[in-house]
Order: structure tokens, then C-alpha cells, then sequence
């Protein structure tokens, strides 16, 4: 049986730990208010469809822009245009990392004139696609000051879609097929989707 000394020091012990964690949450819940302010002179600025929600994934090319006009259809035609063109450099860059693997893994000849005519096919599927886009955000707004219309947008494009759009393009190049092998290519770009998602 503990002694009562014991036990003292036993409770005192207990409330001393109590005590050391309840201040370690209150410091972390004070680092993490102090991060959530901005510094002195700013003042966050909330974008429309942006955000974590709107990002690129394995399943998903996603882009998100703005547009502004003193017309309302034209502000979303410019907002549009300008996630597109995001989307379009987003998908050219990701593409070619998925050739140069997917070259480089192949026994082809003249690996870089076949690299070229593949990125070749991929700027043309990319821009036959891009007008299958979906818009999965839209916020139109009227800017006070200005009286400017403002459209904020987010749009999406399916990586299955892409990659059979591409398998149907590159099947049918005479110079490529012969080398053209999809469930490779499909792995390789499955790969680089991967990369994005995480």
C-alpha cells in the first residue's frame, strides 16, 4: 500500500503533467492563430473558385482563372479564355513529362525526332479537348468602383478522356504505330497523374 507521502507526490506529479499539456495546447492554439493573421499592412484577399477543391488530381486537369469587362458575357468569355490557356500549359507540361518517360522506356529509333511528333500529336489533341471542358465553379460579380463586370471561373477536364483522345490520335499516325504501345503509354501517364494527386 502507497503511503500518503507517496500518493501526494503521485497526485502532484499527475497534476503537474495536467497542467505542462494544457499549456502546450494553448501555445500551439496561439502559434496557430498568430499564422492565420496576415502581417501588418495586408489583408487576405478570398479568390472565387480557387482553392484546394480546384486543384489538378489523378482523375482531374483543373484550372481556374478570372475575366473582366464592362459587358457580363464578356467578362466570362475572357475568364474562360484565360483558364483555358492555364489549363492548356498545365496539360503541355505534364504530357511531355509523360513522352520523355515513355520514350525513353522504349527501344524506338531516333528517340528525339519520335519524342517531337508525339508532342506534336499532344498539342493538337490538347487543343481539339480543350473546348470539351467543364466549368465545375462560376461567380460573376459587379465591381462597385468600377462598374465592371468580374467572372471568376474553374474549369475541369477528365485525364481518362485526355489519354484516350491521345491513344486515338497516336494509333492513327502512320510513323508512330508501329512502335505505339497503349497499355504502356497508359501506365506511364497514370504515373504522372499520380505525381499531381499527391
Amino acid at each position: 500500500m502507497l503511503s500518503t507521502t507517496s500518493k501526494f507526490a503521485s497526485y502532484a506529479l499527475m497534476a503537474m503533467m495536467l497542467m505542462g499539456g494544457l499549456a502546450a495546447c494553448k501555445s500551439k492554439k496561439k502559434a496557430a492563430e498568430a499564422a492565420a493573421k496576415p502581417p501588418s499592412g495586408e489583408t487576405e484577399v478570398k479568390v472565387l473558385c480557387s482553392g484546394p477543391e480546384f486543384f489538378t488530381d489523378e482523375k482531374n486537369f483543373r484550372a481556374n482563372n478570372l475575366g473582366e469587362s464592362m459587358d457580363q458575357a464578356t467578362a466570362k468569355k475572357k475568364a474562360l479564355s484565360n483558364a483555358r490557356a492555364d489549363m492548356a500549359s498545365a496539360i503541355n507540361t505534364q504530357v511531355k513529362a509523360v513522352i520523355d518517360n515513355y520514350v525513353n522506356s522504349r527501344e524506338m529509333n531516333n528517340k528525339e525526332e519520335v519524342a517531337e511528333r508525339y508532342e506534336s500529336l499532344a498539342r493538337e489533341v490538347v487543343d481539339q479537348k480543350l473546348t470539351g471542358t467543364r466549368t465545375i465553379c462560376e461567380k460573376m460579380m459587379k465591381v462597385d468602383a468600377t462598374g465592371n463586370y468580374k467572372c471568376y471561373v474553374a474549369i475541369e477536364l477528365s485525364a481518362q478522356d485526355l489519354l484516350a483522345a491521345y491513344n486515338e490520335r497516336l494509333s492513327k499516325d502512320d510513323k508512330l504505330k508501329i512502335d505505339y504501345d497503349y497499355e504502356k503509354f497508359k501506365e506511364t501517364f497514370d504515373k504522372e497523374m499520380e505525381k499531381l494527386g499527391k
